[in-house]
């Protein structure tokens, strides 16, 4: 499928991108600008806002207004793309280092069959070479 050009963000990155861009790797930021530019757009997990809205409720992050106003702005300002039978699928083939956390499993799936760059600082995930990332 493919989807040239587009980069997925981490959930983590996204909340970084967010609240505290310094947070980000020199290359994370090249790639984030290039996407920008280039109007290819920076894509996340509809997973990822599920992940957002649990961090909400337990105070890890602030939003700075109502928790549905932030999820519809993430939903403008992002390519939000749906966890997919394929994507669930493949989630049962990554390698034994490659983290258990649904979460993390979805959002690498996703880069996988969408042919997507994931961008993340996930030391699990970068060391078990399953996904194509940048950091």
């Amino acid at each position: 499928m493919g989807q040239s050009g587009v980069i997925l963000l981490d959930t983590h990155v996204l909340i970084w991108l967010i609240s505290d861009f310094e947070r980000l790797s020199a290359p994370a930021k090249r790639e984030i600008q290039k996407a920008r530019k280039m109007g290819e757009g920076l894509a996340i997990s509809s997973i990822s806002m599920l992940e957002v809205a649990s961090l909400s409720r337990k105070n890890r992050i602030e939003l700075g207004m109502s928790l549905e106003g932030f999820l519809q702005s993430l939903e403008e300002s992002f390519t939000v793309l749906p966890i997919t039978s394929r994507a669930c699928a493949r989630t049962v083939e990554f390698p034994a280092d490659y983290p258990r956390d649904p979460a993390d499993r979805i959002i690498g799936a996703t880069a996988l069959v969408d042919g997507l760059t994931l961008i993340t600082a996930d030391r699990n995930i970068l060391a078990s070479q399953a996904v194509r990332t940048v950091w």
